[in-house]
């Protein structure tokens, strides 16, 4: 299984920035998929970005334009960048890894990171 280390969260004033990290131990090319996801209010996965293979990026609505992901293929580590961050960003974020090994799909989250936004 893919093992992520992720890092960059904490605590920030409205208005701030914030850059989360993923580090992962295999090749970033044979990933599928990999970005972050954060807990609604009902305690269920939504997405906060990701970015594909074939590196089409996906936002959520409430994020586009604020936040930025992108990939280090040498260290194998996704980012996401975080600017003007509200109080409504404050969530656990967790880093979700989806690729294709020996012909099933995988997917893997990480421990999460939280990240606070004080008004």
């Amino acid at each position: 299984q893919v093992q992520l280390v992720e890092s960059g969260g904490g605590l920030v004033q409205v208005g701030g920035s914030l850059r989360l990290s993923c580090a992962i131990s295999v090749n970033i090319f044979s990933v599928k998929t990999m970005g972050w996801y954060r807990l609604n209010g009902e305690k269920q996965p939504e997405l906060v970005a990701t970015i594909a293979q074939d590196g089409s990026l996906n936002y959520a609505d409430s994020v586009t334009g604020r936040f930025a992901i992108s990939t280090d293929s040498h260290t194998n580590t996704a980012y996401l960048l975080m600017n003007n961050l509200k109080p409504e960003d404050t969530d656990v974020y967790y880093c979700v890894v989806r690729r294709v090994y020996l012909f099933d799909d995988e997917e893997t989250w990480g421990q999460g990171t939280q990240v606070t936004v004080s008004s």
